[in-house]
């Protein structure tokens, strides 16, 4: 069985926006997850909720220096 494809819009209902934000929030991260370690990448990712909510994820691996 085939899915069709997801027609890309703003979802219009406010509970149903933030669900499937959080669905997709979370398989996102997943998938970061995987790519680091299936490929021994380094990965980093951030994520802003549309209330401003940081959502982050670093592999373990990740090196941050600030430059002083």
């Amino acid at each position: 069985m085939v899915r069709g494809k997801v027609q890309m819009k703003r979802i219009e209902n406010a509970t149903s926006r933030q669900v499937t934000f959080s669905k997709r929030r979370n398989g996102l991260l997943k998938k970061a997850y995987e790519l680091s370690v299936l490929c021994d990448a380094e990965v980093a990712l951030i994520i802003f909720s549309q209330k401003g909510r940081l959502f982050e994820f670093l592999s373990s691996k990740f090196n941050i220096s600030c430059p002083s």
